[in-house]
């Protein structure tokens, strides 16, 4: 097995969205904001080459998106999902799986391309996964997350019939050294693939702990849809991790990719930050 990081870009999202109750005053020391109050944010996803698979963990937001819709996101920087394959030697036609954690558009938006009037998978070769419960969340959405959920993004990988449900059983084996968590906080069955790599677990955390920065457990986004179910979602998680010794692969944090948790008195915090590639 062999793990890659993909970058596919930064946005900017509001700071007091991001951490919730939290005053502007504390978290800004660790994500400074610009004069908008927006801070930057990273669409960080992975690759999983094993036998014959090449597995996507999650797409970023795309590009298919009108003008007016990106003018929100402040998209930056020079990656992009196909550029980052391409450094590894790969294109979108050799993608085999494409695990989507959950349908926000930050996470699946690049799933799906615009081919002048079609809307067509961006990797025409592979499953695309989700769970039962989460598709249905997501085509029937509440008003407060309906933003999030792009029928452009989601509708095509059904009508494509390349859509695939991985079954809602906590620690399922999905593949071959790669288990599924569930988490119900932010998001109706969001999944977090643990992967057993050179005798390590690392967990891609998608928006259970978007960064460092939200390792207290009060630091919460508001916009998760039950902020007091990610609470102690978070804290019983982060008793596994530092017990356990995971290693994080974090999705949005601007900065780090990875790190490993330790005890202090302040509760469980980060003890080291690297790249995947250092493992």
């Amino acid at each position: 097995m062999n793990l890659h990081t993909i970058n596919t870009g930064f946005f900017k999202l509001d700071g007091g969205a991001m951490f919730g109750v939290v005053p502007k005053a504390i978290w800004q020391k660790t994500n400074p904001a610009d004069a908008n109050n927006l801070c930057t944010w990273a669409m960080r996803c992975l690759l999983i080459e094993q036998g014959n698979q090449l597995i996507l963990v999650d797409t970023g937001i795309g590009n298919k998106q009108d003008e007016k819709f990106f003018s929100h996101y402040y998209l930056h920087g020079n990656d992009s999902l196909e550029k980052s394959l391409a450094k590894l030697g790969f294109g979108t036609t050799d993608i085999t799986d494409v695990f989507l954690t959950h349908l926000h558009f930050d996470h699946v938006g690049g799933a799906i391309l615009r081919a002048g009037e079609k809307l067509l998978p961006a990797f025409k070769n592979a499953k695309y996964w989700s769970n039962e419960k989460h598709w249905q969340w997501a085509v029937e959405p509440n008003a407060r997350e309906k933003a999030s959920f792009l029928k452009e993004n989601i509708l095509p990988i059904q009508e494509s019939g390349q859509l695939n449900f991985v079954a809602e059983k906590e620690n399922i084996e999905w593949q071959k050294n790669i288990n599924i968590t569930f988490a119900y906080g932010h998001t109706d069955a969001m999944m977090l693939p643990k992967i057993n790599y050179k005798g390590k677990t690392i967990v891609y955390m998608a928006d259970l702990l978007p960064s460092v920065g939200h390792l207290p457990l009060p630091y919460v986004m508001a916009y998760d849809m039950f902020p007091l179910k990610t609470l102690t979602e978070k804290q019983a998680f982060l008793e596994e991790a530092v017990e356990n010794s995971y290693i994080l692969f974090l999705e949005h944090d601007p900065v780090n990719e990875c790190c490993t948790l330790q005890r202090t008195e302040k509760g469980i915090r980060v003890a080291e930050t690297f790249k995947l590639s250092d493992i």
